[in-house]
């Protein structure tokens, strides 16, 4: 009788285990094949470093996702700046003939309104539309904008150069909203220009009316180069054109998935980002058990003081049971116990106050539970400074932290809280607003999706040009918990 020892199926065993590790490793880089390794590591360490600090997604993304982002990357690649495709249109310009519009590159220039958030959500928007549409994304970004992100494309550039014909001033290029007003629209291609502004900003009411219509899209899909000012989440009209409608269900089988899987395609914090990122996160993060993001955004202190919007945080956390209720002051002998169990809690605000009264509260108290609670707040600008390069690089850093926690609540209408929680792939819960000393019952709410809400959307519909709402239609939109005119992508169960 042959006795076979454990030996042989060891090494085999090993040798499985380091491949299926390997495999594994390469998965979690790659975000499940939505990144490719065609980059320099050194170029952009958060690119190959964050699965180390995010925990993997349950959402994947689909095979016809992964194929149309390659796709794209082949596009960039043979049509990005300063290729001979990008020359040609760009140094004819306005002067560039009818014949020639159709045999050529197609671009989408995206310009930044507002603040980051509002810049990374319209970013990710016009992504997709770039895609849907076959026209490569370029950005123009001023001085507080680099040094955010890496390069997202390989072999190529998404920045604009600065030699674009319009860099400077675009007073004399034609418009979409003055289209819209002057009917040109509606009549022949002789009208379209080679050049267009698509203002899709939420102070513009009635330009947007008919950008979600197809006979819109027709004519604009004729148009060279598109520059888009926008500083809304404009991706649920984008599922309203019936052009655009199998792509998008091919790509998104999940609908709630748009922002999650293109933000971290987009997104990957620049080598300085990333120091910042990294370093906050080992020195108060890694060890904690579980990590709670508070994301606070008061837009008048008058009307919603401090003191209320503490009190209704605490009653939001208490009511889910995302942190433990405080117990009895602590004496000298408990403060200096070593606790197994403790939670951080990362405050993002503008102002110092939420973080110091928490941090107060819990290192005062004990907890019901027994746990520590630690609480930290990397910074407290005081007020918004959208167009500083200092402030952007702080905020990109607190939202990429706030990604990383297991459950956030956010503020209302706050696009800074819509990235977080979209990156994240989580479903934050939405603080109700509060009014003076007093706040609602209940205090907070649970996103329905992880997607960001679209403030203001459109409301015509394209056949019968009257006002409608778009949910009766779509069954994967509804209304914003936030902003209840506002439309929100979710996952329909079918």
């Amino acid at each position: 009788m042959i006795i076979t020892g454990p030996k042989n199926h060891s090494l085999e065993d090993q040798k499985k285990d380091t491949s299926l590790s390997s495999i594994s490793i390469a998965s979690d880089q790659l975000l499940d094949g939505l990144l490719v390794s065609a980059f320099d590591e050194s170029s952009c360490l958060s690119r190959y470093r964050s699965h180390l600090y995010r925990k993997a997604s349950p959402y994947k993304p689909s095979v016809y996702l992964i194929s149309k982002l390659r796709n794209y990357e082949s596009l960039h690649r043979s049509c990005g700046p300063r290729t001979k495709s990008y020359n040609k249109v760009m140094r004819k310009g306005p002067k560039l003939s009818k014949n020639d519009a159709g045999k050529n590159c197609k671009y989408l220039v995206w310009t930044a309104s507002n603040g980051l958030g509002n810049r990374m959500i319209t970013l990710a928007a016009a992504f997709l539309y770039a895609i849907l549409t076959d026209r490569v994304l370029l950005v123009k970004f001023g001085t507080d904008m680099f040094g955010l992100f890496c390069e997202p494309f390989p072999d190529s550039s998404w920045l604009l150069p600065r030699n674009f014909p319009y860099w400077k001033g675009q007073k004399h290029i034609e418009t979409y909203e003055n289209m819209l007003m002057n009917s040109k629209i509606n009549r022949s291609n002789g009208f379209l220009p080679q050049f267009l502004i698509l203002n899709l900003q939420h102070t513009h009411d009635g330009h947007n009316n008919f950008f979600h219509c197809d006979q819109s899209q027709v004519l604009l899909q004729k148009v060279p180069v598109l520059i888009l000012s926008s500083d809304q989440y404009f991706v649920p009209s984008l599922f309203m054109i019936p052009s655009f409608t199998q792509e998008l269900s091919n790509m998104f089988p999940k609908k709630d998935t748009v922002f999650h899987h293109l933000g971290r395609y987009l997104f990957h914090p620049s080598n300085e980002a990333w120091e910042l990122i990294s370093r906050f996160y080992e020195a108060h993060l890694a060890k904690e058990n579980e990590k709670i993001g508070l994301q606070i955004r008061v837009y008048n202190t008058h009307r919603a003081p401090h003191k209320t919007i503490i009190n209704e945080i605490l009653a939001c956390t208490l009511q889910h049971k995302l942190l433990p209720d405080i117990g009895v002051p602590k004496t000298v002998a408990e403060s200096h116990l070593k606790k197994q169990a403790s939670k951080a809690v990362l405050v993002a605000s503008l102002y110092s106050e939420y973080g110091e009264k928490l941090r107060t509260m819990y290192k005062a108290n004990t907890t019901v539970t027994g746990e520590v609670i630690n609480v930290y707040q990397p910074s407290h600008e005081g007020r918004q400074k959208s167009n500083n390069d200092t402030h952007n690089i702080k905020a990109w850093t607190e939202i990429y932290l706030l990604s990383l926690c297991d459950a956030l609540i956010t503020s209302p209408k706050s696009t800074f809280g819509y990235v977080a929680h979209s990156l994240g792939g989580l479903k934050p819960w939405i603080l109700e607003r509060a009014y003076g000393e007093t706040f609602p019952n209940p205090p907070c709410r649970r996103a329905k999706s992880m997607e960001p809400c679209f403030h203001y959307p459109p409301k015509h519909d394209c056949r019968a040009n009257n006002t409608i709402d778009f949910t009766s239609l779509f069954h994967h939109m509804k209304h914003c918990e936030d902003v209840s005119s506002g439309l929100r992508l979710v996952n329909v169960n079918h």
